[in-house]
């Protein structure tokens, strides 16, 4: 079982259009595919749980779409946090929050101040995140360090810099799962899943339910992961 779960959540808008449906519909379809998704995790046991909502490119969609999952993300919180607390599940947004509307600033921080103390899955929503920020941010951690004197550049390897992206204190991702049927990773955790096992789907995600997590899971299950060593390295481990 993976420990780290990290999902591209991708379809929404055309499982609305197959259904003449207008796209927000499927966005409101999709929240409940996060239901279920989180409860199959409570109940495998997985630790964490990183779901890409909203990435850095967003902002150039319809300002009408944009402007609908702000408040979708405003309703979805104020009406899960008590779900969370009570299934003692922690919540964590990671990516930049400075350009979303300041009611939505406070209700993030106030959700995540809620649940700070549970112990149980950590649920991630990755909101105006993207990959090549979180390397760009960490880079400019460390120059700043290094420009006070306070790091030498001699001291920086990869352990050191992992220290300054988004989530160092988490387990990188077992498991890296795109719905929808594209076959990229789109900006999404490019430090962190250097070594995720990587699993398509054609599935739409409003349509990707606890029989279709199970599958992805049976799918990492029946993956060796080498890490770079061969077969027989790990079975002699093993």
């Amino acid at each position: 079982m993976p420990r780290h779960v990290a999902i591209i959540m991708d379809g929404n808008g055309r499982w609305a259009r197959q259904r003449n449906k207008p796209r927000h519909a499927g966005h409101r379809a999709g929240v409940e595919s996060v239901r279920s998704t989180i409860e199959v995790c409570v109940e495998r046991g997985i630790e964490a749980l990183t779901l890409f909502a909203f990435s850095s490119e967003n902002w150039r969609r319809p300002r009408s779409e944009v402007d609908l999952l702000m408040e979708l993300f405003m309703v979805a919180l104020s009406r899960e946090v008590r779900k969370l607390e009570n299934n003692n599940i922690r919540l964590r947004v990671i990516g930049d929050p400075t350009a979303f509307p300041k009611r939505l600033q406070k209700q993030i921080i106030e959700a995540e101040q809620r649940i700070a103390n549970n112990d149980g899955l950590l649920l991630q929503i990755a909101a105006n995140y993207g990959g090549r920020w979180d390397i760009t941010r960490a880079a400019r951690r460390l120059a700043v360090e290094v420009a006070a004197g306070r790091l030498s550049p001699e001291a920086i390897d990869e352990e050191r810099f992992a220290r300054e992206t988004a989530f160092s204190d988490v387990v990188d991702p077992d498991l890296f799962i795109r719905t929808g049927g594209e076959h990229r990773i789109s900006n999404f955790l490019l430090w962190q899943c250097a070594y995720s096992e990587l699993y398509f789907t054609p599935v739409l995600w409003p349509d990707f339910d606890r029989q279709e997590f199970g599958r992805a899971l049976a799918e990492y299950a029946s993956r060796e992961r080498r890490f770079g060593q061969t077969s027989e390295q790990i079975n002699l481990a093993g």
